[in-house]
């Protein structure tokens, strides 16, 4: 695990790199963000009232030299935010309206990263999911070519690295988005130096069963295939062909995967999020996520349960997303 974070620590250290924080009061996020301060990795940029976040920091003899301290009631540039906003939302937000949703640190937050003002945000230590993803997918919105942003997992035991996905937000996708979390899970595996080799789950292996839910992800991999012809892809397989080379050698001989995938896509979320929790619980391995993919601008979200550690780590993480 240390040498996951430190790969990315080389590749971000330098980038000069701002990461917003808009849970500025809470004390996860507060020695976090002194750490990656002190350590020099990227510029911290804390939401929050600047006598409340400093007096907090200094109740937890927490030294927050190198971050900055945004407060949306009096930021210098907010006229600009604004405006910015309502041209975002095409006629859904008044100027009066936009002024009162910027107070609120998540949308403001951002904002900040919609005018390229910070590279990317980490939230949800004291917020749903649903708070931090929302303003994404108002302001920032997902890339070009795809409709949905997901959710993957990088699993993580010793040496063995590999990508789930997507385990955290798309309840049922269809073959069109199972197709864009493929494209997309390849890109997060590349950051985490992983050679993608894909593989497109399902209960059956090759045609040996046929129903809707099979289809799906046979015409999620045509889909696939046709979009990213050089990438290593290939589906639809039960787990055990696509992770084990005796299996994978009678079950599916011709394909490209050789029981030696490395990137998994689920069928359902409910496939997902179940297949991550037996890896992690009975499989000892560290699950480091949800990485949310697919966003024009790097956007993820803690658990409320997350410690120090893991605000660093997502940090990292976001940081890395936005080279």
């Amino acid at each position: 695990m240390s040498d996951l974070f430190q790969t990315l620590t080389d590749k971000i250290k330098e980038k000069e790199l701002k990461i917003v924080f808009p849970e500025g009061l809470d004390e996860r996020i507060l020695t976090a963000a002194s750490r990656l301060a002190a350590d020099g990795i990227l510029t911290p940029i804390l939401v929050g009232n600047p006598e409340e976040v400093q007096t907090k920091a200094k109740e937890l003899n927490v030294i927050l030299e190198g971050c900055e301290i945004y407060h949306p009631v009096q930021y210098d540039r907010m006229d600009e935010l604004v405006q910015a906003f309502v041209e975002r939302r095409k006629g859904k937000a008044t100027e009066d309206d936009a002024r009162k949703i910027l107070l609120d640190e998540n949308y403001f937050g951002t904002m900040l990263v919609f005018k390229g003002l910070a590279h990317g945000l980490v939230s949800g230590a004291a917020h749903s999911t649903a708070d931090t993803v929302r303003p994404a997918l108002q302001i920032i919105k997902t890339k070009e070519g795809v409709r949905k942003t997901s959710g993957v997992f990088i699993m993580v035991r010793g040496d063995e690295k590999y990508v789930f996905a997507d385990c955290a937000i798309n309840i049922s996708p269809d073959s069109q988005d199972l197709a864009e979390i493929a494209l997309e899970s390849a890109k997060t595996a590349d950051m985490f130096d992983i050679d993608p080799r894909v593989a497109m789950l399902s209960f059956s292996t090759n045609g040996s069963a046929k129903s809707p839910e099979t289809e799906k992800v046979t015409d999620a991999v045509e889909i696939a295939k046709e979009r990213a012809p050089h990438l290593t892809l290939d589906g639809e397989f039960q787990f055990d062909a696509a992770f084990v080379p005796s299996v994978a050698a009678k079950k599916a001989p011709e394909s490209v995967i050789k029981g030696d995938a490395n990137v998994f896509v689920f069928p359902s979320l409910e496939a997902g999020n179940i297949g991550y929790k037996i890896a992690q619980r009975l499989g000892n391995f560290e699950a480091v996520g949800p990485i949310l993919q697919g966003l024009n601008a790097p956007v993820n979200d803690l658990s409320r349960g997350c410690n120090e550690e893991d605000v660093y780590k997502l940090a990292l993480i976001t940081a890395a997303q936005a080279i």
